[in-house]
């Protein structure tokens, strides 16, 4: 077990998420005042919004071809995290380490149903199943629409079954709320396409990607951000102290989007990966094959390291994706538009969370499923209550998905009800230059623990075949494209103890 797990030897899992969180009376960086929450009477609400397999391609994180521009607009007020990393680069189990604020510390840990196998059949305890749940204990009216933790509405069973009333976090969700609309169930929303039909009931026979002549709403994600609205104005007529999850379902595959956000874009013009090779001295066991796109039968080109996607084709799923985070930012945009016009901003701390990134092509890989940069870094911005900051302020420091829970804590004036393995980050949003900080997160996957630290990136994989260590440069080679862990084994050896600080033991 890790150094930190085993402050708490039962782990649970966490997610994947944007959050809008209504604050307390908090004072801003660089204000005369330090940032701390006010009295009990000015609680915060709390709207999280998570976006699934959302990479850091943002306008505010600077890419200059993607159009987010109500994001982007919220960022210029907000503290933006430019090296947030998520715990493990897969749905279930990366949304499981942020609401437990917990490191996996056993195989189980790594799999998409971790929630499942681990909390929802749980008697409940002193310990909270979430933060979620610690919010509700506190007052807290808790609402999820969405995918908040892995399944789709909340619910447990399976993709081609019947939606069942067994809740996925028994006791974190006073509401839970889907509007599953043509498709049926939440599964079949999402893997849904413009027509009603599904990836499941066509038995994987569809395209991983689809552009429709429809309104926002001809899409599930849509159908979210007009109940959460509806949500939000109930919430501000009762007045209740609330905690709102939302949870969109794009840019998972498949990449779909109505025709508007796909027209925003000449595709000829949206540039390719900068490493779309294999990464020089790594062991292809390191990578793989793209299952999750080849999935989908139809797609144009079945892909592969050994036979990578045609120009065309990469510019065609580029394309696909940067759409459909244009799609979800306009529907983020209409909350955040509804929260001004319900004059609840004035009390709203608002975060925006990636379950984790995506490989576009990047080392001949299309999806997540890797400890590589590309897989493990995701989008991340808490904007504060009042309007937030007066600017944009961009935070440096290496932070993890685990520390959400700690922060939202300390945000909404809670002590934490155990200790996690994560650390507020409150002490580094009052002073960004503070040194108090470890800059270091820890990922898990593949048979391998990978650490970034504010340079490098030191993975060491359990398993036979070399190289089993690979260490890239971050400030030399900011895309991983050589490991140079054999000719520096100086650097490694200095390394070692503090990946040793990760290490549970899972692949022992």
């Amino acid at each position: 077990m890790s150094q930190l797990s085993k402050k708490y030897s039962f782990w649970r899992p966490c997610y994947f998420w944007i959050f809008i969180l209504v604050p307390w009376n908090i004072s801003h960086a660089g204000s005369d005042q330090s940032m701390e929450p006010a009295n009990e009477k000015s609680a915060p609400n709390i709207l999280f919004i998570c976006v699934d397999d959302l990479r850091p391609d943002l306008g505010c994180y600077g890419n200059s071809v993607i159009k987010t521009p109500n994001i982007d607009k919220l960022a210029n007020s907000s503290y933006l995290f430019a090296n947030h990393f998520v715990q493990v680069p897969t749905c279930g189990a990366s949304r499981a380490s942020m609401l437990t604020g917990m490191l996996p510390s056993s195989k189980e840990h790594l799999s998409n149903h971790v929630i499942r196998n681990y909390i929802s059949n749980q008697p409940e305890s002193d310990r909270p199943e979430t933060f979620i749940h610690h919010l509700k204990r506190n007052g807290y009216y808790t609402v999820g629409i969405g995918k908040i933790s892995h399944y789709p509405d909340g619910l447990l069973y399976g993709m081609d079954e019947s939606v069942s009333n067994v809740r996925e976090l028994p006791y974190s969700w006073d509401e839970l709320s889907f509007d599953s609309g043509i498709w049926g169930t939440g599964w079949n929303a999402f893997f849904g396409y413009a027509d009603g039909s599904n990836r499941t009931t066509e038995k994987n026979r569809v395209k991983p990607y689809e552009k429709a002549n429809v309104e926002d709403n001809g899409y599930p994600d849509g159908l979210i951000s007009t109940l959460a609205i509806k949500k939000l104005q109930e919430l501000a007529i009762e007045k209740r102290q609330f905690f709102l999850g939302v949870g969109f379902f794009k840019p998972h595959l498949p990449f779909t989007a109505p025709a508007t956000y796909w027209d925003l874009y000449d595709e000829k013009e949206i540039p390719l990966s900068p490493n779309s090779f294999a990464p020089v001295n790594v062991n292809r066991e390191s990578l793989h094959d793209s299952n999750e796109l080849n999935r989908y039968l139809l797609t144009d080109e079945k892909v592969s390291i050994d036979s990578p996607a045609s120009e065309d084709y990469a510019r065609k799923l580029r394309h696909a994706y940067f759409a459909s985070i244009s799609y979800i930012d306009a529907q983020i945009g209409k909350i955040v538009d509804e929260l001004h016009k319900l004059n609840l901003q004035q009390n709203t701390i608002i975060i925006i969370w990636g379950d984790h990134g995506w490989h576009l092509g990047d080392h001949l890989i299309w999806g997540k499923h890797t400890i590589f940069e590309r897989s493990l870094k995701s989008a991340f911005i808490i904007k504060l209550n009042g309007g937030g900051t007066s600017q944009k302020i961009i935070m440096e420091q290496i932070v993890s998905s685990i520390d959400i829970y700690p922060t939202v804590m300390a945000l909404c004036g809670l002590d934490m009800p155990h200790e996690t393995d994560g650390r507020s980050l409150l002490p580094i949003m009052n002073d960004k230059n503070s040194n108090v900080w470890e800059n270091v997160s820890y990922g898990y996957f593949r048979n391998g623990i990978s650490m970034r630290t504010a340079r490098y990136r030191l993975t060491k994989y359990f398993r036979d075949n070399e190289p089993i260590v690979e260490l890239y440069d971050h400030m030399e080679d900011p895309n991983e494209v050589r490991n140079i862990a054999a000719g520096n084994q100086d650097i490694v050896n200095s390394l070692m103890s503090l990946w040793e600080k990760g290490n549970n033991n899972l692949f022992d």
